[in-house]
């Protein structure tokens, strides 16, 4: 079985992957939509590729301090 460290990890990092994939989304719908270089889809779905990607980053960064289990 699974800890729930491992269970955490892996839907942090589905969840993440999720929001990568909205963010694309939402700026591909609003291009396609005709939306200009400063329209709101294009400020949100970066903002969500950003956010994605960092918690991404933080639970894949080697190094980090591990409590003992």
């Amino acid at each position: 079985m699974s800890t729930p460290r491992k269970v955490h990890r892996g839907t942090t990092l589905l969840l993440s992957s999720f929001m990568v994939l909205l963010g694309l989304a939402m700026i591909v719908r609003t291009l396609f939509g005709g939306g200009g270089a400063l329209a709101i889809g294009l400020l949100l779905g970066a903002l969500f590729i950003a956010a994605g990607a960092g918690r991404i980053y933080l639970a894949v960064r080697p190094g980090r301090a591990r409590r003992p289990s």
